[in-house]
């Protein structure tokens, strides 16, 4: 346990400069958006903050289509590791069969 490895973001102190370092660009970003002339090409694009709100209720929509989707995508938690029955019955009626089939040449099988 004590050998292992420390990751970047193992360290609370790297997450803090992590996050002061996004704040000040977010601040930066809204401080330039007073300073710098933006040519739009519709009314709704002078809108003061019109992108962070665009892109907020955007996460927003595809958050809710992505859970709404989730109650006829998802499948249950062993969807791939259970066998329908009907393979099942058939592989094992195989195997019984060439055991069986073995038995009668004289020869013997590792199961048996």
């Amino acid at each position: 346990m004590a050998d292992e490895k420390k990751y970047l973001f193992d360290d609370p102190k790297n997450i803090k400069r992590l996050m002061r370092i996004f704040y000040v660009c977010c601040i930066l970003l809204v401080i330039l958006d007073f300073v710098i002339h933006r040519h739009t090409m519709h009314e709704w694009d002078k809108l003061w903050a019109f992108y962070p709100i665009y892109g907020f209720v955007g996460c927003v929509v595809l958050v809710i289509v992505a859970s709404w989707m989730r109650t006829f995508l998802m499948r249950p938690e062993d969807y791939y590791d259970k066998p329908s029955t009907t393979e099942s019955s058939k592989s094992a009626s195989k195997h019984k069969n060439s055991n069986n089939e073995l038995n009668t040449k004289g020869a013997s099988h590792v199961d048996d």
